[in-house]
């Protein structure tokens, strides 16, 4: 009984979550035609103009618009673009580093871990979100910095989980099998650990891909992300922050977007690992 409503828990999560995370995802793909009006166009003659099922909106400006007459739902669909673009990328980046070296650390030991650990424990005692500013702003403003400075700080996050979860998995009785078999170090670590270690690897890919989300948003909210006027969705708020008094729709709908794109994120990824690890199986 308690299986089945296991099941079905993480069963509703994989489909709420990656729901949304799918629509969200073809909104931005599809965002030249989705998107009702020209998110860098600017009317002041349609400066605040309020959502859609408020007194004084204007047919085709769904959710209302800005200090300075852009569309707010056009904007929030295209700023998408980039928030997942660096999801993707920068998760994928500090996965691949990250779990490369945990999987080494926690299989081998010896040398090879202390290396990895001190090399984690030194990379972690920087604070990442000013450790992420200062490297933005030594590499300069633009999508590939910001993606960069991501990998760069999160790839201790997948090494440390990656490391517990194959130092575990490595005392197991099938690895000692294997062993006895005649399998090399690397045939055991390759086929018969990581593939155990695979659905914690996929739940924290997950979990990262929503971190570089929300970064990604501060350091536009600081004006450190893409240097273009391209929309984002820190750079969204930002503004909605000057008016939140005359418009708090400016305000509210990204933040409403981040936080469930985010969450969704967060969701999706424990889901999966519900779902699929042996171990809770």
């Amino acid at each position: 009984m308690a299986d089945a409503r296991t099941a079905k828990t993480s069963n509703a999560r994989i489909w709420l979550a990656g729901g949304w995370l799918l629509v969200a995802l073809l909104a931005t793909i599809f965002a030249p035609l989705l998107a009702p009006q020209d998110p860098l166009a600017q009317d002041l003659l349609y400066e605040r103009l309020p959502p859609f099922w408020m007194q004084g909106a204007e047919p085709g400006f769904w959710l209302g618009t800005d200090s300075l007459g852009r569309d707010l739902l056009s904007r929030i669909i295209y700023g998408g673009r980039v928030a997942f673009l660096v999801a993707f990328a920068a998760a994928a980046a500090a996965c691949i580093v990250g779990s490369a070296l945990g999987l080494a650390a926690g299989y081998f030991g010896g040398w090879t871990d202390r290396v990895v650990s001190r090399i984690v424990d030194i990379w972690m005692a920087f604070p990442p979100v000013l450790f992420a500013i200062l490297l933005v702003a030594v590499l300069g403003t633009g999508l590939s910095s910001v993606i960069i400075a991501i990998a760069v700080i999160d790839w201790t996050r997948f090494c440390r989980v990656v490391r517990a979860e194959a130092m575990g998995q490595a005392r197991m009785d099938y690895v000692e099998s294997a062993r006895i078999a005649g399998f090399g170090r690397f045939d055991i670590m390759l086929k018969e650990v990581l593939p155990n270690v695979l659905p914690a690897i996929v739940a924290l890919l997950s979990l990262e891909m929503g971190i570089a989300v929300i970064v990604e948003a501060i350091l536009s909210f600081v004006n450190l992300s893409i240097s273009t006027d391209d929309p984002t969705w820190g750079g969204i708020i930002a503004e909605g922050r000057l008016s939140i008094h005359q418009a708090w729709w400016v305000l509210v709908f990204p933040l409403v977007t981040l936080f469930l794109t985010v969450l969704s994120f967060s969701q999706f990824g424990e889901g999966l690992k519900a779902r699929f690890d042996p171990v809770l199986r």
